[in-house]
């Protein structure tokens, strides 16, 4: 088997037909660092060369899928990285490449001549949602949590795909709000394919995954073809384009800067709990004097 430093995949030791990739850093909820998106498109290339096996089931170890990128110590610190840049101006090309790079990695999960399943437990939230969401299906417990709370502040969903998944209004939603949303609810909104009770899950999505592995290769391969072209003729591949473009922006602009001073000034948690509170964000000019403020020598009042 291959070996990986962020995640395992193997044939399921019962029914060899389907791979089980496991996204396996259970100490920091799954978060995605630096290696492991091009370990997933590794790992999609290794089952996908593998004749005996025809679907993919993507699941996360221990409390949860995915809780998003790693972000807790680079947001608290000074550390120069393409995606979190202090120099100014900041090189919008730079990051650009890092996230398309990313965002083509996960995509990986989506081009997969096999189809690929998420089994979501815990959560599934920001970058996590988009490991998902490049799944062909997704199999929810009825408590898990999907959603891409960095719409707020700091974010954009480079992969583009709740439009694609959910459609415009739900999709609006979300983007708006940052919200997430549990299992059940979506399964009704047909985001998920199925959401049951969590005890159920892995039974729930190996049933599914055991009546797709007996169809023929070949028919699966042209099956998902045919969707995935729809898709694309509707724009995907320019729409993610522009959502990684600005998923940048978000980071460098006034409004993103000032999330990062604050989360280094009182920590990624303090900064998260202002983003989901539902406060208002500052912005504009507002953000632009608390950042002027977080710089000088003298502690800034922070209260809104």
């Amino acid at each position: 088997m291959p070996d990986f430093t962020t995640l395992s995949i193997a044939p399921d030791p019962q029914q060899p037909r389907i791979a089980r990739l496991r996204l396996n850093r259970p100490e920091r909820f799954n978060a995605i660092n630096d290696a492991m998106p091009g370990e997933i498109r590794a790992a999609v290339e290794w089952a996908n060369a593998e004749d005996e096996i025809h679907v993919i089931v993507v699941e996360g170890a221990g409390k949860g899928f995915c809780g998003g990128y790693d972000l807790a110590a680079t947001a608290e610190s000074h550390i120069e990285h393409p995606c979190q840049q202090e120099k100014t101006p900041w090189d919008p090309m730079l990051d650009y490449a890092t996230m398309k790079r990313y965002t083509e990695d996960f995509m990986s999960l989506w081009r997969s001549a096999k189809p690929t399943i998420a089994k979501v437990h815990g959560a599934a939230v920001a970058g996590g949602s988009d490991i998902a969401l490049c799944c062909d299906l997704l199999v929810m417990a009825e408590d898990a949590r999907i959603g891409y709370m960095p719409t707020r502040v700091w974010g954009c969903p480079t992969t583009a795909m709740w439009t694609y998944r959910l459609g415009a209004t739900r999709a609006k939603q979300l983007m708006f709000t940052g919200d997430v949303i549990d299992g059940r609810t979506a399964a009704d909104w047909g985001l998920a394919n199925l959401a049951v009770p969590a005890a159920e899950l892995d039974a729930a999505t190996l049933k599914l995954a055991q009546r797709i592995a007996g169809v023929p290769r070949g028919h699966l391969a042209m099956h998902k073809m045919v969707v995935n072209q729809v898709m694309l003729s509707m724009g995907l591949e320019q729409t993610q384009m522009l959502a990684t473009v600005f998923d940048g922006i978000t980071r460098h602009n006034p409004e993103g800067l000032w999330f990062r001073r604050y989360a280094q000034e009182n920590g990624f948690k303090a900064a998260v709990q202002w983003r989901d509170s539902g406060r208002p964000i500052p912005e504009g000019d507002e953000a632009r004097e608390l950042i002027r403020q977080m710089s000088s020598a003298t502690p800034p009042s922070l209260d809104p």
